[in-house]
């Protein structure tokens, strides 16, 4: 058997469980976060996606910390009485987060431009730009992450298909429809506080 079918279907399996505890906020979205990232990295180096194969080192670190994030409890002196619990994006973050996100997406698109033979450096580094942010805003459980990785996502399916990764682009897929019926739970849930 091929080693990308046998990556995909591992990668598959692992996602759709990682997606349900996502959705379920549930604290085992970062063990499952920490585990995918190292078989999807390898499927996306033996298919030349670069910036999405390096991004899943970050997603191993990004698990961990996410993991220690989720299992802090809010501080007794802090100003902000919804830490630790599904909210919306503070207006005040929004400048920010488009920021790192700019600012990756140029990093990583000269980078991948310059020193690989990426043949989609553009929509490899703008999915991967975007999956930064979105983690970050997962591990402080925002809502509005579900919409970033909603873009990530459809990047991903045409990104996957063409660079002939069907089952992974089938995965994505899927992601999508989860990712608007997480939006939607998350958003009913941030209004209970």
């Amino acid at each position: 058997m091929d080693l990308s079918v046998i990556l995909q279907a591992v990668g598959i399996a692992l996602g759709l469980l990682y997606l349900w505890l996502e959705y379920k906020a549930n604290i085992w979205v970062w063990v499952v976060g920490a585990i995918m990232p190292l078989v999807h990295g390898t499927l996306y180096l033996t298919k030349g996606i670069y910036a999405d194969a390096a991004m899943q080192l970050y997603y191993v670190l990004a698990g961990i910390y996410g993991l220690a994030v989720w299992l802090r409890k809010p501080s007794a002196k802090s100003e902000d009485k919804h830490e630790g619990k599904i909210r919306h994006t503070p207006v005040g973050w929004i400048v920010p987060l488009v920021s790192v996100y700019a600012v990756l997406h140029v990093v990583l698109y000269f980078l991948l431009s310059e020193f690989t033979d990426s043949t989609v450096p553009f929509f490899d580094s703008m999915s991967t730009a975007m999956s930064v942010v979105a983690m970050w805003m997962l591990s402080r459980k925002l809502v509005e992450q579900w919409l970033v990785w909603l873009v990530v996502d459809m990047i991903s399916v045409g990104l996957y298909f063409y660079k002939g990764i069907p089952g992974t682009a089938l995965l994505y897929t899927l992601y999508c429809v989860l990712a608007v019926a997480g939006y939607l739970r998350w958003r009913k849930q941030a209004k209970m506080i």
